[in-house]
């Protein structure tokens, strides 16, 4: 889960890298294309300007007639050649009439659009340039200019035009080559940010891995060596986890003082009861018995929970079954008949109970300690991995069983369900308040041995 994790982060953060790189790849390639393509036409413009220039410059007017210059340009006399030139008569009604015209128009007109025209009448006497159609449906740039000669009548337009093919590509080539160039610095880009994001971030990664692993309890502090900016994290980690545990072990011997401090008076009212009968004293014992049981019930309550919030506790499961089957087959050798009872324990190896071995010879030896009560002569103990650090050990015994009804009432705490049976009646409530305080269940259910089944769930130490 933490790989999983880990790999999440990597990709949002190359994603997103990812993705504003080849926004600012675009944006950069749209900028430089239509600068590209601005700077041609703007050359281009200047040189229509100087051909119209020219046009305007050395046209004459003799007889009342409009006579054109001679112009150099070889290209605008031959046909179609794509630079054209023309003088057009602006008559009083708005029409336009052609005057002079390059010998490269042939049969074709320039002629303007009723929005060329109003932009000309706007800025007389100033060159204005635009976008137009020319002979055989060629896309052409233009500059033109609307002005008066002496002796002549009406307003003249000059107006000079060639191909733009060749700057649009231009353009469209120098696009494709700057798409090109970026696409690979912009796949550079994102490849060094792989590279640190997967590598500059190792670590983090490393340092998170050994916070978990003092959290599961393999290690107690945060090992290894990092880089100047998490040195400090890490020692601060360490002063945490030290403090911590300074902490915990100041309860615990709390707690270890208080139970001598009420188990010695416990234990002189029970003497001094033994030793003065009476109904008096056997109502004084009972009720420190009582008292005994429950100080060392929620005592050890107190112990699991404090204990349950450590790291770094870790107690191979196989050993403990090993030892609790050996002490209970003892303890039950006379039951059924002289014969004892059997216990057939089951474990991993490399199972580890993520806490203390006293706790977890109190959860486990109290179920098996109930099912000898209990069984008639056999009883079944599986332990093994469930889940992602968890573990259940499942004990079965060939006894009674317990009905459905009754198994949330053996679970309370003094709830005996047969008075005839030895015991106080905390064992399962014991059980199911220590599990419960490091966040397990105890589940009842029924044996396939015939009798009841109890089923710890409990946190996991990883391996």
């Amino acid at each position: 889960m933490l790989d999983l994790r880990r790999r999440s982060l990597v990709r949002r953060l190359i994603l997103i890298a990812g993705i504003w790189t080849l926004l600012v790849v675009v944006i950069a390639g749209v900028f430089l294309t239509a600068q590209f393509r601005g700077a041609a036409i703007r050359r281009f413009d200047q040189s229509l300007a100087v051909l119209t220039d020219d046009l305007y410059a050395g046209s004459t007017v003799e007889a009342g007639q409009l006579k054109a210059p001679f112009l150099t340009d070889i290209r605008a006399t031959r046909a179609y050649s794509g630079r054209y030139w023309v003088i057009l008569d602006k008559s009083p009604d708005g029409a336009m009439k052609p005057i002079e015209r390059s010998r490269s128009l042939f049969d074709s007109d320039l002629m303007l659009s009723s929005a060329q025209i109003d932009q000309l009448d706007a800025a007389p006497g100033k060159t204005q340039y635009f976008d137009m159609r020319g002979p055989q449906d060629k896309p052409l740039r233009a500059a033109a200019i609307l002005t008066r000669l002496p002796g002549y009548p009406d307003p003249v337009v000059f107006l000079a035009a060639e191909d733009r093919s060749p700057i649009d590509d231009d353009a469209d080539r120098f696009a494709r080559i700057t798409a090109f160039a970026l696409l690979i610095l912009g796949g550079g880009l994102i490849l060094g940010m792989v590279v640190q994001v997967r590598f500059g971030l190792q670590p983090l990664f490393r340092l998170r891995r050994e916070v978990a692993s003092v959290r599961r309890g393999k290690t107690e502090r945060v090992e290894g060596v990092y880089p100047e900016e998490l040195s400090p994290l890490a020692t601060e980690l360490n002063a945490l986890l030290a403090h911590n545990q300074e902490v915990v072990e100041r309860q615990r011997t709390h707690v270890g003082n208080l139970a001598h401090a009420l188990k010695t008076p416990i234990s002189v009212m029970l003497t001094e009861a033994s030793q003065q009968p009476g109904q008096l004293a056997e109502v004084v014992e009972r009720q420190a018995q009582t008292m005994r049981e429950q100080v060392d019930h929620h005592l050890r309550r107190a112990r699991a929970a404090a204990r349950s919030q450590t790291s770094g506790e870790r107690t191979p499961v196989e050993p403990i079954l090993d030892e609790l089957a050996v002490t209970l087959e003892r303890i039950f050798q006379d039951k059924a008949e002289g014969q004892g009872i059997e216990i057939d324990w089951r474990c991993p190896e490399d199972l580890a109970f993520q806490g203390e071995k006293q706790d977890l010879l109190e959860l486990v030896g109290n179920v098996m300690e109930n099912a000898g009560k209990w069984c008639r002569g056999r009883i079944r103990v599986d332990a093994a991995p469930s889940g992602e650090a968890r573990m259940i050990v499942t004990v079965d015994d060939d006894g009674p069983g317990l009905p459905p009804e009754e198994r949330a009432q053996a679970l309370k705490r003094g709830q005996r369900l047969d008075e005839n049976a030895p015991g106080s009646g905390l064992g399962l409530s014991i059980v199911d308040e220590l599990a419960r305080a490091y966040g397990g269940s105890v589940q009842l259910g029924e044996s396939p041995m015939g009798g009841l089944r109890v089923a710890l769930d409990l946190p996991r130490a990883e391996t």
